[in-house]
């Protein structure tokens, strides 16, 4: 009787992560902790289980045994190559979204809000579109870089032009593989008049991110240059998005920083609330006008209207923005996934940055296949006469992150009213 209560909370624990799994599909790293805390003394059980989760994967989620049961698995199931997977960790406001029924779910190794309560994505989503709302994205990665050399570290493995990035400015940039191109992360680095960048990446790269980084210093540091790299843990240190039209409104009572003087990609660090030395950054990633402010884990703030990972996903989908692991990844270069901008002018002409001679040639001569936006009208059947036997790569983006031509995006777009998505095609094409 036992084995059976412990087998059936096993099968619930599965049947939950598939329940959540099919909730975010867009999530761009989904690690079956639940799954796996329970599987162990069910070797045929759970070989099964992770043979199923490991034949999903799709090339951006990655499915993971405990190691306890890694060496007891069959060749035929340990050729797939399954990790440790760590617990998943909680952000400093985790508290306050179970306090409002925040539905958690696993993203980038965090625990966070997908929607609250009875309040579905659409709503969360209009409201944001009408007038503003909190995102908690404190697993996003944070990094501080510092020394004489921070400059011709940075520029070594990003595409940016720094410069000639003015002071207490932002921009966004890639990390590029030297041998294609390719897109490693997307990030934002931030020039500050205190002796150091300040970079924000995915959560989802923190393990890749942190390699680089670290590598990188150390190649440099043999060379007799001087970097210093500081991780900000999420528990020491939170990000909130304010995103709206209704921002400036909401935030300029609890700041001492003039919003109006605070133009896009600026950043600069003010009072919040009571809290002194956040550092705010007019951006973000909904298309709104907005902010982000970084801010000392233990003083988080609770103001606006909070929304999920999932009004921010059908956000970002709306403005065309790109989620890493979704519409860019590390075999598409910044000119197929229309983002040729990021590669700074005068980087163009140094030609010093990883996978450069690829970037550039595709600049000059076009890229073979583009990142386009997709609005679809009935049931389109991939490989069929027309233009859609023609699709060179699709990998539709949306909540539900699908990859067929005939169940793009959602059907439940809340401002547009329609199934959108991205995807790659021909360039002839697009």
């Amino acid at each position: 009787d036992l084995e059976m209560v412990r087998l059936l909370r096993t099968a619930t624990c599965c049947m939950q992560g598939l329940a959540e799994l099919c909730a975010l599909r867009n999530c761009d790293k989904f690690m079956a902790t639940s799954f796996t805390k329970h599987v162990t003394g069910f070797r045929s059980y759970s070989c099964v289980g992770d043979a199923l989760w490991t034949r999903c994967k799709d090339g951006r989620h990655e499915y993971s045994s405990s190691s306890a049961l890694i060496k007891n698995l069959p060749a035929s199931v340990r050729h797939y190559n399954l990790q440790p997977v760590p617990e998943h960790r909680k952000t400093s406001l985790y508290d306050f979204h179970v306090s409002l029924q925040g539905r958690m779910v696993p993203f980038g190794g965090y625990l966070l809000p997908v929607s609250y309560g009875s309040e579905g994505i659409a709503a969360s989503h209009l409201h944001t579109r009408k007038h503003c709302s909190l995102f908690d994205v404190s697993h996003m990665m944070q990094t501080e870089v510092r020394g004489r050399d921070r400059l011709t570290f940075l520029e070594s493995i990003t595409t940016a032009d720094l410069v000639n990035l003015p002071d207490n400015t932002a921009a966004l940039t890639v990390f590029t593989d030297p041998l294609t191109g390719g897109i490693l992360d997307d990030l934002i680095i931030t020039k500050t008049t205190l002796g150091y960048y300040h970079l924000v990446s995915n959560a989802s790269r923190r393990s890749q991110d942190q390699k680089l980084l670290k590598e990188t210093q150390a190649a440099l540091r043999a060379r007799g240059k001087d970097i210093e790299l500081r991780f900000l843990d999420p528990d020491e240190q939170a990000l909130l998005a304010l995103q709206g039209p209704d921002m400036a409104k909401v935030l300029q009572p609890l700041t001492d920083v003039d919003l109006s003087e605070l133009y896009f990609m600026d950043s600069t660090l003010a009072t919040v609330a009571g809290v002194p030395r956040c550092r705010i950054t007019r951006c973000g990633y909904t298309g709104e006008d907005g902010v982000e402010i970084s801010i000392p884990a233990d003083e988080a703030g609770h103001q606006s209207s909070p929304a999920g990972l999932g009004a921010r996903a059908s956000l970002r989908l709306e403005a065309g923005l790109c989620l890493y692991g979704n519409d860019i990844d590390h075999t598409t270069t910044p000119v197929e996934a229309g983002l040729s901008w990021v590669v700074a002018k005068r980087r163009r002409t140094t030609a010093d940055f990883p996978g450069a001679s690829v970037i550039i040639d595709q600049l000059r001569d076009g890229p073979g296949k583009k990142r386009v936006g997709i609005i679809s009208r009935g049931n389109l059947r991939p490989g069929v006469d027309g233009p859609h036997s023609r699709i060179a790569r699709l990998d539709t983006s949306g909540p539900s992150g699908l990859h067929h031509l005939n169940r793009l995006g959602s059907p439940s777009r809340p401002s547009l009213g329609g199934n959108i998505a991205m995807g790659y095609v021909r360039t002839e094409m697009s």
